[in-house]
């Protein structure tokens, strides 16, 4: 068993030592050139939907500066003359039936929650990025709306910034 478990470390180790060697991919999946982006700013994410969640708006936009700044090394500014800049706003924060019983009353309801990013990049334009990413989850129904939101939003908006993430500066 300890000549198994040496034979893995072992053979983790020779990865790392080759990856880091070889290649410079980031396990993030950021893909940022350093020595030309130092910079990044974030405008606010106002909420443009029909029905209105107030903190979600703060939730947001936590989420997206905090992965941002944790997984690059951008300096975050307060300017939209930034080398990086995110804008835009929550578009969409709607619940929907999806599932329906016997009485005919829904048994599943989903809250799903749409932005709009502009990603701008001020060193090259070319790269610059506008998409609406979108995310739910599905609650049941006798649950009240108000004891899930905050977990709902939570989660929704994490997927949400893993999405912008991966769409802007993942350049996948």
């Amino acid at each position: 068993m300890r000549t198994r478990f040496a034979h893995i470390i072992l053979a983790l180790l020779a990865i790392t030592v080759i990856a880091q060697g070889c290649i410079s991919y980031k396990f993030n999946g950021a893909s940022i050139d350093y020595n030309k982006y130092k910079t990044v700013s974030f405008a606010p994410f106002p909420i443009r939907a029909a029905l209105v969640y107030p903190p979600l708006q703060q939730v947001f936009q936590n989420k997206l500066q905090d992965v941002v700044t944790q997984q690059t090394r951008l300096s975050q500014i307060d300017n939209p003359n930034s080398d990086l800049r995110f804008e835009g706003e929550i578009t969409n924060y709607s619940l929907s039936p999806q599932a329906v019983g016997d009485n005919a009353y829904a048994t599943r309801t989903r809250l799903t929650i749409a932005v709009r990013v502009r990603y701008i990049d001020n060193v090259n334009s070319a790269l610059s990025n506008d998409v609406t990413v979108s995310a739910y989850r599905d609650f049941d129904s006798n649950q009240l709306l108000i004891d899930v939101q905050d977990q709902l939003c939570e989660e929704i908006s994490a997927e949400l910034v893993d999405l912008i993430f991966n769409q802007t500066l993942g350049n996948w």
